[in-house]
């Protein structure tokens, strides 16, 4: 059978029919309020913990404006880890729809914003702090976000309320992996900073290697 956490959206119509929509469906939704001069304000990410910054970042982001969308990243597009994310898509889209500071829910198809900028055309597009320094973002995803944001006549704002990891809680706390690992792993950070794996792997991009081991950490 299937668990109650498993069960999707489609089976709670009346708790979250009226908050949750499908990209394309909720492009058209906002247009109803942007012809009354509603200002948009969007939010992306997994946000796969509630935690106390998250709630913080949605009160602030709702306060820019008069609508606030969240859109959520799929779960088959999350890169965080093993066992990430610990929420699926439904669920974290149900505990996102059900703060009173949020309008509409939408989870994203594509692997990155862009696309959901594109459509949805905020006025405002809202991150946290830790985005601000672009040159800190390995995966480079802001500078496209920013240049979809101006394409739409919109902007950035970031909030700097208090921060918290959702990825450093969930390995902290739910034990992602045993203490030897995690011990071990916490030591090799300490001693190699992602930049500096990061220019050890570029050296390497002419060679063929093979990589033997039991952790996989890019899934």
């Amino acid at each position: 059978k299937m668990g109650k956490s498993q069960q999707s959206l489609t089976e709670h119509p009346s708790m979250f029919g009226d908050r949750i929509f499908s990209l394309q469906d909720l492009a058209k939704e906002i247009e109803k309020h942007r012809i009354t001069n509603k200002r948009i304000v969007h939010c992306h990410g997994v946000f796969d913990l509630l935690h106390p910054g998250r709630i913080r970042h949605f009160a602030e982001a709702r306060s820019l404006g008069d609508i606030l969308i969240v859109t959520l990243t799929k779960d088959q597009h999350v890169n965080k880890g093993p066992g990430r994310p610990a929420f699926t898509e439904q669920l974290r889209a149900e505990s996102i729809a059900a703060l009173k500071n949020v309008d509409y829910v939408a989870i994203n198809d594509t692997p990155t914003a862009v696309e959901a900028i594109l459509l949805l055309k905020p006025d405002i597009y809202v991150k946290g702090a830790d985005y601000e320094e672009k040159s800190g973002d390995i995966t480079k995803g802001i500078f496209a976000e920013e240049a979809a944001v101006k394409k739409v006549g919109g902007k950035i704002h970031f909030t700097h309320d208090i921060t918290f990891s959702s990825t450093t809680i969930l390995n902290s706390h739910f034990g992602v992996y045993p203490e030897k690992a995690r011990s071990f792993l916490q030591s090799f950070k300490s001693q190699c900073p992602s930049d500096s794996i990061i220019e050890k792997l570029k050296e390497m991009k002419d060679l063929k290697v093979l990589l033997i081991g039991d952790t996989i950490v890019d899934e």
